[in-house]
């Protein structure tokens, strides 16, 4: 874990962009916010904090990255226990205790089949809360048992949780991580609802100031050998209009032999259709012996409109 609890005071925000609000005023150090899942994609929240279109976030920059397996489970208020009839070979019908089936028997063709089952029946729901990020990565579970009932975006996990806490009518549910059950008073209604067994969510930590200052930034080593085991972020726009613009930057990163990890994108605001690009590459701006982030952020300035560094950091998932 990057910030235990008996070191750190751990402080919980409803939004993505509190955690930038709260890094850049310095009312604290870092900050930890979701990047990308390995089953639904880039956070567009985080893309948003990182773009600074207004320039409210000036300061802050990338400095470590965190990965997290994330298992999803479905909370809300159990339903009363209803029996089950079973039919023997004689044709009578016998009372048995236990939960009932769930609401959907069979799972939507355009889905995979789900890799978890309710544990009680989810008769009663009729809307599920969550982040976005979180209905992406159980789209089989929802798809197969809760079809037709009305998803609803919030913030984050743990506020879908608090509202559905305080529904009295008892028909809403949650998806969360487990602590949130505990946390807001919860049943478990199922549990491991995410589609892909190795869900993975690679976690920013940010900064005010520049990033990660390592062994790197004394140059010694090689290129490759720092070119593997840091990453950097930067942020750029290119002339619209302007044939190979976009190329002409990509190129250099392959011209400077730097591997490029993640390409991204945003609308730049700046007109419609036009676009705020995001690169992320092996690399690292403080051990730059052979000065090949160098090179590239030379090309940079003389072919970006605008563009800005976002951090170096260690690379924690090398090979």
């Amino acid at each position: 874990m990057a910030f235990p609890d008996q070191e750190w005071e751990l402080i919980p925000t409803e939004t993505i962009k509190e955690v930038f609000d709260a890094v850049q005023t310095g009312r604290t150090p870092f900050g930890v916010v979701p990047f990308e899942n390995s089953t639904h994609g880039t956070v567009t929240f985080t893309l948003d904090g990182l773009a600074d279109r207004t320039g409210a976030y000036a300061s802050v920059a990338v400095c470590a990255e965190v990965y997290l397996d994330v298992h999803h489970f479905l909370l809300g208020h159990l339903p009363p226990p209803e029996p089950i009839t079973t039919t023997t070979a004689a044709g009578n019908g016998i009372q048995s205790p236990g939960a009932s089936t769930p609401t959907g028997a069979n799972p939507d063709p355009l889905h995979p089949h789900p890799r978890a089952r309710p544990l009680v029946s989810l008769k009663h729901i009729a809307r599920v809360y969550s982040h976005p990020q979180a209905f992406g990565q159980t789209a089989a579970f929802l798809a197969t048992y809760l079809r037709g009932v009305d998803i609803v975006d919030v913030s984050s996990t743990s506020r879908a949780a608090a509202m559905v806490a305080a529904d009295v009518s008892g028909t809403s549910a949650a998806i969360a991580g487990e602590i949130a059950a505990e946390a807001n008073g919860l049943g478990v209604l199922a549990r491991c609802i995410e589609d892909q067994e190795d869900n993975v969510t690679r976690f920013f930590v940010i900064k005010r100031g520049e990033g990660e200052r390592g062994e790197g930034e004394r140059g010694e080593g090689s290129g490759e050998e720092y070119a593997g085991r840091y990453k950097s972020l930067v942020s750029f726009t290119v002339p619209h209009r302007t044939p190979g613009a976009l190329a002409d930057v990509l190129d250099a990163f392959r011209r400077a032999e730097l591997n490029l990890t993640s390409i991204n994108s945003l609308p730049s605001l700046d007109a419609p259709f036009q676009y705020l690009f995001f690169v992320e590459f092996e690399g690292s701006r403080f051990g730059d012996p052979e000065g090949r982030v160098r090179g590239v952020f030379e090309v940079l300035e003389k072919v970006a409109q605008r563009w800005r560094w976002l951090g170096s950091w260690e690379n924690q998932r090398r090979g």
